[in-house]
């Protein structure tokens, strides 16, 4: 009987214990927050997590304009994936999108909306001030439209950061990560390029139609002082004569998208980092 209850014994240990040659798996690290998007967590949450836990927000802006053959919110798709693949390595919530911005050139195309700096100005600026108002001490602008919409960020960013005593940082991250684009692709890109066209075909393939593609849909940026178009005539905009045709290779698309994601992320973190070394 003794030697029954032994190997009985044995086999239920055998049994809790794991497969030979088994990995045993580490879980995951619970996040601090149940979700990083405002709109999605409650306020009973949000009292419990900001400022003790996240001080820092992400607000994507863009606008409606055309992009070649990727959507019109391109400038919306890119810093909104961005946010959401960056917010848990720097510790951030992420605000609704502001999706209407200041347009330009590019207005007169279908589906495209202009919103004057008039109207823009001050809706910017309250959001900022109900980001700082809820508790946020680090504002992070993550904006995908340049043009006079970037000013417009910049001056209300600093504004609301010298009045609210908050911190605040405006990204364009299509010019911060120039060097990537040139890295990743050889050469430069452009409004609806081949880097733009490939973070969002990164984010959203779907979102990508290369059967409308040709090449004549682009046109490089004059320089400076030799001439000027209203509307732009392309929807793609080349930064330098021949370069930043979209090519729709997806393995160098999530390669890009990776290494975007990647600088941005590290300069949101160096940043705070240096403002809290700074004491400000």
């Amino acid at each position: 009987m003794r030697v029954f209850v032994s190997a009985a014994a044995l086999a239920l240990l055998a049994l809790a214990a794991p497969h030979a040659g088994a990995q045993t798996r580490t879980p995951a690290p619970r996040d601090a927050v149940s979700t990083r998007e405002l709109e999605r967590i409650n306020w009973m949450e949000f009292r419990e997590v900001v400022p003790s836990k996240v001080r820092t927000v992400l607000l994507p802006t863009g606008t409606l304009e055309p992009h070649g053959v990727a959507n019109n919110g391109a400038d919306i798709t890119a810093p909104v994936a961005m946010a959401r693949q960056i917010a848990p390595r720097v510790n951030a919530m992420i605000a609704p999108a502001l999706p209407y911005g200041i347009t330009g050139s590019m207005e007169a195309y279908p589906g495209a909306f202009q919103i004057t700096e008039s109207a823009y100005r001050p809706f910017v600026k309250q959001i900022l001030e109900g980001l700082a108002k809820n508790g946020f001490r680090n504002i992070i602008v993550l904006n995908g439209h340049g043009g006079p919409q970037t000013a417009v960020l910049n001056s209300v960013a600093a504004e609301v950061a010298a009045e609210r005593k908050v911190r605040t940082l405006v990204v364009n991250w299509w010019s911060f990560a120039s060097d990537v684009t040139k890295q990743v692709f050889g050469e430069d890109g452009g409004h609806a390029g081949w880097n733009e066209t490939a973070y969002v075909q990164a984010a959203d393939p779907t979102l990508v139609h290369p059967e409308r593609y040709k090449d004549d849909l682009a046109t490089a940026y004059p320089a400076p002082g030799t001439w000027s178009a209203a509307p732009f005539p392309s929807s793609i905009g080349l930064y330098q004569p021949g370069q930043g045709y979209p090519k729709f290779d997806q393995q160098k698309a999530d390669e890009y998208f990776r290494k975007v994601n990647d600088k941005v992320a590290a300069l949101v973190n160096e940043v705070v980092r240096k403002w809290d070394m700074a004491g400000l």
